[in-house]
């Protein structure tokens, strides 16, 4: 059975992530003080005790959600060495944790690059000028002609199709809160601005792509050991140079996350493993196809029915 594994992004952090399994197994305390190490922060004591407000903020959580969800891959790979997933792919964030899975960039530089990545967006737009909000009912056509409406010249786009009803508009505040209202009265189940510090995903963030793009450069990146689902495109993505500029452009377009699992699905792919904290990949995937097999590892009960999958299809 083809499967494959998926990073999660931004949202999935939690005090106390990565503890248990710390606590059971070397390889993935040891991952987690080697990111103290690379630098120079206390990212396992973020993550096991919090304290919360720290850990979300965005320069905190995006290595500490890498740190963690590396440290689960390492583990995976050190208990089914044979494991061969047909493609890797991650929400946003989760996407730069799959180059260092996948041997594109090493995990200090992918460290380094996220602790940047999330400096630079929280700097980009002062604070209460950007805002992101969620729109649940609605299809992506539905919400792209509200975003036509409500913008009135400001910035407002789909940044994150997260499953077939429930996309997340980003851009200027005013624009956003216009959206809110009018996918309510046009028959949005639930609309709700996120917490979130910055405006993902759009054009405002198009400099934090372009000071990316020159970081890539100080960087080695080799090609992919396993394929890459891209964010921009949904493509599985190989070459070094290809994946440098998909991820610039990530960083200031929409995550096309259900064209992403539709590609992998229509690749053969009948199993996804949501390898890092919490479920929210797994709930996103669902409500995209409800047959496909979904597996986690992120404490000893759900590494253990991984490994029982894995086990099968190896």
């Amino acid at each position: 059975m083809k499967y494959a594994i998926v990073f999660p992004g931004q949202a999935s952090q939690y005090v106390g992530m990565g503890k248990e399994l710390a606590e059971k197994y070397d390889i993935v305390d040891k991952t987690l003080s080697e990111a103290d190490e690379i630098l120079g922060l206390p990212i396992k004591r973020l993550c096991f005790a919090g304290p919360e407000e720290e850990l979300t903020k965005t320069y905190n959580t995006q290595p500490a959600i890498m740190a963690v969800s590396i440290a689960f891959w390492r583990l995976l790979r050190e208990l089914e060495p044979s494991m061969s997933p047909a493609f890797l792919a991650g929400h946003s964030l989760g996407e730069y944790t799959a180059l260092v899975a996948s041997s594109v960039i090493d995990f200090a530089s992918g460290l380094k690059l996220v602790r940047k990545r999330g400096e630079w967006m929280q700097e980009a737009v002062p604070l209460g000028v950007g805002a992101m909000g969620a729109i649940m009912g609605l299809t992506v056509e539905e919400v792209e002609r509200i975003c036509s409406e409500a913008a009135l010249g400001e910035v407002l786009t789909c940044a994150n199709i997260n499953s077939p009803t429930q996309i997340v508009v980003s851009g200027h505040r005013s624009a956003v809160q216009r959206a809110l209202s009018i996918a309510k009265e046009r028959g949005a189940k639930k609309v709700v601005e996120l917490n979130v510090s910055a405006p993902f995903h759009c054009s405002l963030m198009k400099e934090v792509g372009d000071k990316l793009f020159e970081e890539f450069k100080k960087i080695q990146f080799k090609d992919a050991q396993i394929p890459i689902v891209a964010n921009v495109d949904a493509l599985p993505t190989y070459r070094a140079e290809d994946i440098k500029v998909k991820l610039r452009d990530q960083t200031f377009s929409p995550v096309r996350w259900v064209d992403s699992v539709l590609k992998m699905i229509e690749e053969g792919v009948k199993a996804f493993i949501e390898v890092g904290p919490g479920k929210v990949l797994s709930g996103l995937i669902r409500s995209t196809d409800k047959d496909v097999k979904l597996l986690r590892v992120e404490d000893e009960k759900t590494l253990k029915e991984t490994l029982d999958f894995l086990k099968g299809v190896i």
